[in-house]
């Protein structure tokens, strides 16, 4: 089983990508985790990532296929979660391809909905929390930078709302409820 989770910042994929590893054996494919990884690992592909983001330049497509592509071949799960990509046109029907050329594809594009003042409000709670607990907290969790990371995600994730409701794809479920309740509603799209 294979899925897109897709949220702006705050919506709660992380959580509940965990949640779908730990009960039922999928793995999160997180582009800016595996480009990390692959920059630290010594590998050719790993080489060319490092030189290229030393430069500050942006990664291709095509790596980051290929460094799917290399997860897809080589870790064993029930199914992947894609979190992070596709976040263009481009890299939607790249990576619908290369499921296609192995045999696989998509299960569910999974939109978790949100009311953004509710989760500006959601987002700074949480980083109030986290401060009062001397926990760290990322710099950019006011309400104007919160604001302007929605906008930015709306920007770019909008034309792949489109794209994947005309495929029949996208699924909405609620993003604000209790951990449990996005839990159980992401269980019944997988499971209907």
């Amino acid at each position: 089983m294979n899925i897109i989770l897709l949220g702006p910042p705050g919506a709660g994929k992380g959580t509940q990508a965990r949640i779908l590893e730990e009960k039922r054996g999928m793995v999160q494919l997180s582009t800016g985790d595996m480009l990390r990884e692959a920059r630290r690992s010594g590998t050719e592909m790993g080489q060319k990532v490092a030189a290229i983001m030393d430069a500050g330049e942006l990664v291709t497509d095509d790596i980051v296929i290929g460094l799917i592509e290399e997860k897809l071949n080589t870790v064993d799960a029930m199914g992947f979660i894609f979190d992070g990509f596709p976040r263009t046109l481009g890299q939607a029907d790249a990576l619908g391809a290369l499921l296609e050329s192995m045999g696989q594809g998509l299960n569910a594009v999974i939109a978790m909905e949100v009311n953004d003042d509710a989760l500006v409000a959601r987002v700074l709670n949480r980083a109030e929390e986290a401060r009062a607990a001397g926990e760290p907290v990322r710099a950019d969790d006011n309400e104007e930078s919160i604001k302007t990371r929605l906008l930015e995600y709306y920007k770019k994730t909008s034309p792949l709302i489109g794209y994947y409701h005309a495929k029949g794809d996208l699924v909405w479920v609620p993003g604000l409820g209790t951990i449990d309740e996005v839990e159980a509603a992401i269980a019944a799209v997988l499971d209907g």
